[in-house]
């Protein structure tokens, strides 16, 4: 049974097309069902919470475009709980605004904040690593992130380096962390796998929602300051008004740089639950059951022949037929087809663009 205090922070703000042509600025990937499972990775989201906290806990911030988008998909979340931003300001005032409207309505809050665009493949672990860090957030004034443990030298995430000799007293699992790393050219994510203390920034934190404020004021009074003056207004009809006045006054800046590098009392609970944050579609393949001959058929009827390590994702088409090809994406979205060699799908970007 979930703990009353504890909430979820989904963070769906973001406008990627990395997964052109099923993904556009209009449609982000977190609002598609990248998997073909029938839920989008927004849905999913929420999804592996279950049981970690009660639906009316459950906040959404995402751009104001979105939200139809967002109560369509989430109609369990209330609507009041689904946050409007009215331009994009990165992680650091996200996570303020929310913050200080959910100490609005529970000081005692106990704050799990998480991506909308992420996947996990084993939500058993995945809700057991959860949980126990609520239970160590909620009687600390720690800042806990999520590391996961790498299996290969991947030089598209940022890292975690972890002093493995400061485990938490109260909790085995959670150790000091040392230092967060940029994303690193490949010799360096190389040294880091050789070394067992460097771990995947998943980008998920848990802490109370008296630590996070606090840390606010500390190391980021200015958002402190805006946030603080809209007490009393937080879940009435003004609230959205001042938002959109003047939230681009808020620095754009990532909670990362704004808290997490600065903050004393952080720490990492390293975890293996399969976890991707799907930025590419090498990664989709990645993660998503294969063929014998290493090919991801995401559609409701596709053949291949003489075909390998491929991801082919074709789900409007009522038959796909394919043969001879190696390495390659294969995507249909509206009456747009991509065929890419997948060594070449930066350019994807470029697609998108000229579309």
């Amino acid at each position: 049974m979930a703990n009353r205090n504890n909430h979820l922070v989904i963070m769906a703000g973001g406008v990627g097309s990395r997964f052109w042509p099923m993904s556009t600025y209009e449609r982000p990937k977190q609002f598609i069902d990248v998997l073909g499972t029938g839920r989008s990775l927004l849905q999913l989201t929420l999804d592996r919470f279950q049981d970690v906290c009660d639906p009316k806990n459950v906040w959404v911030v995402t751009n104001q475009k979105y939200a139809d988008i967002v109560k369509e998909q989430l109609p369990e979340v209330p609507a009041e709980n689904i946050l409007l931003e009215p331009c994009r300001r990165n992680t650091a005032p996200c996570i303020a605004y929310v913050s200080w409207r959910i100490k609005s309505q529970d000081p005692k809050a106990n704050i799990v904040v998480t991506p909308s665009d992420h996947i996990v493949t084993n939500e058993t672990e995945f809700r057991r690593v959860i949980n126990s860090c609520l239970a160590f957030t909620s009687e600390t004034d720690a800042i806990v992130t999520l590391g996961m443990r790498p299996n290969r030298p991947e030089t598209g995430y940022g890292y975690i380096q972890a002093d493995l000799s400061a485990r938490s007293p109260r909790n085995k699992e959670i150790f000091r962390v040392d230092n967060f790393r940029e994303k690193p050219d490949l010799q360096t994510a190389q040294e880091y796998i050789r070394q067992n203390n460097y771990f995947w920034n998943a980008g998920i934190f848990i802490w109370s929602v008296e630590t996070i404020v606090n840390a606010f004021r500390v190391y980021v009074p200015s958002l402190a300051k805006f946030f603080e003056s809209m007490n009393g207004i937080y879940g009435t009809t003004e609230e959205q008004q001042i938002i959109n006045e003047r939230y681009e006054e808020c620095e754009n800046i990532s909670v990362d740089y704004a808290i997490m590098e600065k903050a004393e009392e952080i720490f990492v609970c390293p975890a293996d639950f399969g976890w991707s944050d799907l930025g590419t579609w090498g990664s989709l393949l990645m993660h998503t059951r294969k063929d014998v001959y290493g090919n991801s058929l995401i559609g409701p009827n596709i053949q291949v022949y003489d075909t390998r390590n491929c991801i082919v994702h074709t789900t409007q088409e009522k038959r796909v037929v394919i043969q001879g090809l190696d390495g390659v994406i294969v995507a249909e979205q509206d009456n747009t087809l991509l065929i890419c060699k997948l060594s070449e799908e930066q350019r994807i970007k470029q697609f998108s663009e000229d579309k």
